[in-house]
């Protein structure tokens, strides 16, 4: 697992939901951003990391990982069907998605170094 690759991944999640709020196009599926097998880390974390299945930090990895897709999707849904959708509330430092996001990077940079 390239643990850099998905620490980028994650932080550009949030570059690329800012766009979408500007210009919703349906570009962006929230089906297939909801399930959290979809992205490389999702596929890691189903295959290769299970091995670390017994690990709190893997555990909160896997739940907040999955959480993570459902809140981006729900913001791609709530974008497509018309609603206003404030980038602050939904991608602010206080928001779900920030706080999900921020765990994710969180615990790849702690086994990325190891589980220090």
């Amino acid at each position: 697992m390239n643990f850099e690759e998905a620490i980028t991944a994650h932080v550009n999640w949030k570059m690329k939901l800012q766009n979408y709020l500007r210009k919703p196009d349906k570009t962006l599926d929230p089906g297939k951003i909801e399930g959290d097998c979809n992205c490389d880390l999702g596929k890691w974390i189903y295959a290769d990391g299970a091995k670390y299945a017994t690990d709190p930090k893997f555990v909160k990895l896997k739940a907040d990982h999955a959480k993570f897709h459902k809140a981006a999707a729900a913001i791609v849904r709530k974008a497509d069907s018309g609603q206003a959708v404030a980038e602050e509330t939904a991608l602010g430092a206080k928001s779900e998605f920030a706080t999900l996001s921020q765990s994710v990077v969180s615990i790849l940079m702690d086994m990325k170094m190891g589980w220090k």
